[in-house]
């Protein structure tokens, strides 16, 4: 039966996109598949989501906790055709599509966590900052399958371009808007080609020219992801923290008699110290899972877009009393672990490492009439002597130091750095 929540509109491609017909996969299968099959995916599993990937093996990774995001958006989608009354069986939202939005959510993260965006962010502050959520769609749209003289991106429909964009303020329009640089939460300038596809050629409303309310103007299926981010960190988080004690009943006792909380929330702490004692954490933040799936409920939309396409004809609606235990949650993350000085120490290290990495690229490549030594591999060489001005040479170099892996960046740090360390083998 033909799902006719989705039209022309949202499956329409660029203009030089290769033809798909006769593939048994609707458009967005291919384009979940295409994610999942693909290098940056792969390298999500050795970047850190919040301990160093790779120093045990039960601490999410950005790729386990990309799937945990999928995941829980496929079910979000899945409870809502079930439940919502505005859907049906032949008018839904498409949970291939959400799926692969999820999977595809955090490709642009660097290594090292959010401290490596921020990082990136300073040192790119001349040359349009560096933002994760910019970084994703640059890969979607460029570096993904990009190789010297070939195609590049994977031709997203329209729909999931706008479900993976959970932001579309441009660098510079936060500039104008709030008189320096952004920390976060922007796209990069010459994005407004993909914006304008998402937009559909139509000049942006007054309503939504401030950056905060473009920002906030997100399909159905980018709030899904939101929802379901929120969700995978927000719980999972404190799994990961309790198993790697930064989180106890002592600490968790503590930190709750420096708060002021209210009953709910008091109520929630003695309920999370219980589990901890009991050492049944475990199962019951994989229980709060499903509750936080059945907390979605759709509301009807109208506004820009809306009569265009169904994507931007609802909000997803999340009970308060559930979105009020996610931001605890958060808080108790924030507080206990990321901002642990053995986690800052981490964030430090990381920092410095991706610091003197991009600086040693810049002195070395970024002027071509500058002849530095040959330190990024050759693929790398190549595209970055493809570009025509110092602009666009940057950002390659930032592609490729937000591209490497945790311990990619580290080796390579000790190969231009530290004089023990080094190897004939080839440059990867």
């Amino acid at each position: 039966m033909k799902n006719t929540f989705y039209n022309s509109f949202d499956l329409e491609r660029p203009e030089s996109t290769p033809s798909t017909e006769g593939d048994y996969r609707n458009a967005f299968q291919i384009e979940r598949d295409r994610i999942i099959f693909s290098y940056p995916f792969r390298r999500l599993q050795s970047k850190t989501q919040v301990f160093q990937s790779g120093e045990y093996d039960f601490y999410r990774t950005r790729l386990t906790h990309s799937i945990e995001v999928a995941k829980i958006g496929r079910s979000i989608c899945e409870y809502l055709r079930a439940s919502a009354d505005q859907l049906n069986d032949s008018f839904y939202i498409d949970a291939d599509l959400t799926e692969a939005v999820g999977l595809a959510h955090d490709l642009g993260h660097p290594p090292f966590g959010h401290i490596g965006e921020r990082k990136l962010n300073d040192l790119m502050a001349p040359h349009g900052g560096f933002e994760g959520n910019g970084q994703t769609l640059r890969i979607l749209t460029e570096l993904i399958y990009e190789r010297p003289g070939s195609t590049k991106g994977i031709a997203p429909t329209r729909a999931f371009l706008d479900g993976v964009m959970k932001y579309k303020a441009l660098h510079s329009e936060r500039i104008a808007q709030d008189g320096r640089a952004p920390d976060n939460h922007f796209i990069y300038d010459d994005q407004v080609v993909h914006r304008d596809i998402i937009f559909g050629g139509q000049a942006i409303p007054e309503a939504l020219q401030s950056h905060k309310a473009l920002n906030s103007f997100k399909s159905i299926e980018c709030q899904i992801m939101d929802w379901a981010d929120d969700t995978a960190y927000s719980l999972h988080d404190i799994v990961d923290g309790i198993h790697a004690r930064y989180i106890s009943i002592g600490s968790l006792t503590e930190w709750a008699a420096s708060q002021t909380l209210d009953t709910e929330q008091t109520k929630l702490v003695d309920k999370l110290c219980n589990v901890i004692r009991e050492n049944r954490y475990e199962p019951y933040f994989g229980s709060r899972v499903g509750k936080f799936v059945n907390a979605c409920t759709l509301a009807p939309r109208s506004g820009f877009l809306s009569s265009q396409t169904n994507r931007h004809a609802f909000d997803l609606i999340i009970d308060p009393v559930v979105k009020a235990e996610s931001r605890l949650y958060k808080k108790i993350a924030l507080d206990l672990i990321f901002r642990s000085p053995q986690l800052q120490q981490i964030e430090f290290k990381g920092g410095y490492i991706l610091e003197h990495l991009f600086k040693a690229l810049c002195d070395n490549c970024a002027d071509p009439a500058t002849q530095g030594l040959r330190i990024l591999p050759a693929r790398e060489q190549i595209l970055l002597q493809e570009e025509p001005n110092e602009s666009g040479r940057y950002r390659r170099l930032c592609d490729y130091t937000a591209g490497l892996t945790d311990d990619l960046a580290v080796r390579t740090y000790k190969r231009l750095f530290d004089p023990d360390f080094g190897s004939i083998a080839e440059l990867t």
